[in-house]
């Protein structure tokens, strides 16, 4: 009796990198499912099984970060590896303990790769030997002069976005409406220089971890 391949599915917001780790990967796994949004992959999950999710962190309507317990929710046994382009080991550590498996960047090659995914289909843990443990940029910090300038809520906010709170969460939080959270959110990254939802998330959380540090005894 032929063993049936592990069950894989795939979310990332470009579809020929979708592509090109489906080809990749067929020979050792069935990939049954592709989203390409945060919106898409719950939809998804409403109605297919699989065994691992490997799944980017810079989504267009949801961050990854904000997905894994949604994730969980639907699918608590289903596995979660985070294919990346943001090596932080600050970052590695928050999804670990949000409820991902893996952590992977996105260059890696097929052996490493093919590796993560079978460590957490295992059981266990993964974390790239090549996520550096050092995680602060220049500029990065509590003395960034920016920081000063941002009000008690909009701090709250950031504070929000590091733990990995919706902005539906966040206006249910603060009693506010969805449309003034993202008011907010819009606010501060123009505040903070940052292009991207991504961008502000990733900063909350070097920032969150920094200042948790700067005011350990």
């Amino acid at each position: 009796m032929t063993r049936a391949k592990p069950r894989l599915i795939l979310v990332d917001d470009h579809p020929l990198l979708v592509e090109g780790l489906k080809g990749m990967l067929r020979p050792r796994y069935d990939v049954v499912g592709v989203a390409h949004s945060g919106v898409e992959l719950l939809a998804l999950l409403e109605h297919q099984d699989a065994d691992c999710l490997l799944l980017d962190l810079a989504m267009p309507d949801r961050n990854g970060l904000e997905l894994i317990p949604d994730v969980k929710k639907r699918r608590p046994n289903l596995r979660i590896l985070i294919v990346t382009m943001h090596l932080d080991r600050v970052l590695a550590d928050t999804v670990m303990h949000a409820g991902a498996n893996g952590f992977i960047p996105k260059d890696s090659g097929r052996e490493e790769l093919e590796g993560a995914i079978d460590d957490v289909l295992a059981g266990k843990r993964y974390v790239s030997a090549r996520v550096p443990n050092i995680t602060w940029s220049a500029g990065l910090g509590a003395d960034n002069p920016v920081l000063s300038t941002l009000t008690p809520r909009q701090r709250d906010i950031l504070g929000m976005i590091a733990d990995g709170k919706t902005s539906a969460d966040m206006a249910a939080t603060l009693g506010v409406s969805l449309p003034t959270i993202t008011f907010h959110r819009a606010n501060l990254r123009s505040k903070l220089g940052i292009d991207t939802e991504w961008g502000l998330v990733r900063f909350a959380i070097l920032m969150q971890v920094r200042e948790g540090d700067d005011h350990t005894p």
